[in-house]
């Protein structure tokens, strides 16, 4: 494919808002770009105005299966008036594409769908199939690929490349993610009388202190480094002459595999349990989601077979690198099939969800011919 229709496709799907929730016009606009060059591809409706898109091509008969996925939302834009350029636009200036998506992650689904679209128009025979999965929801709470994971489009697969921003280098490796809620409930008073109520703000700041070194025993990975826990949303209180009946506090984690998310959750659980020992103390906890690390072997097929691709095509050794985010694959590697995944795309992982999110094009151009590559290489 020509470079200029390569951007316009990258165009197309930036000019389209899909901000976590309106994902359908996103898989709609795949569904229909593949029928152009005769690929089929299914949409399967999650909730409505969200669904999530699967195509293949290869042998239909063949047990090779070889992924490359992403996700087809976004998070907000915030005050449109802070934005360089309209953020749907996909304004582009001094070889830079700017726009609500630009690098997280429209140019690796672009990317993606070149791919497939080259191989479909060259008829390139591949001796397995290609599966292209995009998602909803990944922004908040990965709920799309949990879905296709539970309808089993993750057990068959030998491998595959999620394509959030990495500027080019390889990601081998991430941190899990898991969110929660810890809610107190007291009992309300008049504040000239405290003695009468039970103050529920005071009892979940109990938890916050005890937040603040419960995962000290926790080992470092030597992978990814140490567990990350911060209290990062605290809401409690009504007006300021009652005493607050209720108080409700929020949480991320960054589980690692030496502390993984199970761990995480008995610890939070003993925490809390402790806690409730105390008089007067009513504490609930509740996991709102909980994605788990991911690791593949820096020694790999997949990773040395990309290093070696991208390493030619850039011109110079890329890195071999971690992140501390957590992905879509979090969720696909849940499948009772172990298979490798690495997270390789353009744009930068410090400009995902950044004012005035850009991708530089040329690596753009790059990263999709990496992805081709490395298809052709694995299964053609």
């Amino acid at each position: 494919m020509k470079d200029s229709a390569a951007v316009q496709i990258l165009q197309d799907l930036v000019s389209i808002n899909s901000v976590n929730g309106n994902e359908e016009a996103v898989a709609t606009y795949i569904q229909q770009l593949f029928a152009e060059h005769g690929i089929s591809a299914k949409l399967i409706p999650y909730a409505p105005g969200r669904s999530n898109v699967v195509a293949e091509i290869g042998d239909p008969t063949s047990d090779n299966v070889f992924a490359l996925a992403g996700h087809l939302d976004t998070v907000a834009t915030g005050d449109l008036a802070d934005w360089q350029f309209d953020p749907f636009s996909a304004h582009i200036a001094d070889n830079t594409l700017y726009g609500r998506g630009a690098a997280d992650m429209k140019s690796g689904l672009a990317g993606m769908l070149i791919t497939f679209i080259d191989l479909a128009d060259a008829h390139v025979k591949l001796n397995g199939r290609l599966r292209f999965i995009g998602t909803v929801g990944e922004e908040n709470g990965a709920m799309g690929s949990r879905m296709l994971t539970e309808q089993g489009y993750a057990d068959d697969l030998s491998g595959m490349v999620i394509g959030e921003p990495t500027g080019g280098n390889l990601v081998y490796a991430h941190n899990g993610s898991l969110n929660y809620h810890v809610y107190s409930r007291g009992v309300g008073a008049h504040s000239s009388m405290p003695e009468k109520g039970v103050n529920a703000i005071t009892n979940l700041i109990k938890y916050v202190t005890a937040e603040a070194t419960e995962f000290d025993d926790a080992p470092v990975s030597p992978e990814l480094g140490p567990l990350v826990h911060s209290v990062t949303v605290f809401n409690g209180g009504e007006q300021v002459n009652s005493i607050p009946a209720k108080a409700e506090l929020q949480g991320n984690i960054r589980p690692i595999p030496e502390f993984d998310n199970a761990a995480v959750i008995q610890r939070l659980n003993e925490t809390v349990d402790r806690l409730n020992q105390e008089d007067g103390v009513d504490l609930t906890l509740h996991v709102d989601y909980s994605f788990k690390p991911i690791i593949s072997a820096q020694d790999s097929p997949l990773v040395k077979a990309t290093k070696a691709i991208a390493d030619a095509e850039f011109g110079h050794p890329i890195d071999l690198q971690v992140i501390h985010g957590a992905t879509d694959a979090s969720e696909f590697t849940k499948s009772a099939n172990a298979f490798p995944v690495i997270v390789y795309g353009a744009g930068k992982w410090y400009d995902a969800h950044s004012l005035n999110e850009s991708v530089d094009l040329d690596e753009f151009h790059h990263v999709q011919h990496v992805y081709e590559q490395l298809v052709k290489q694995l299964l053609a």
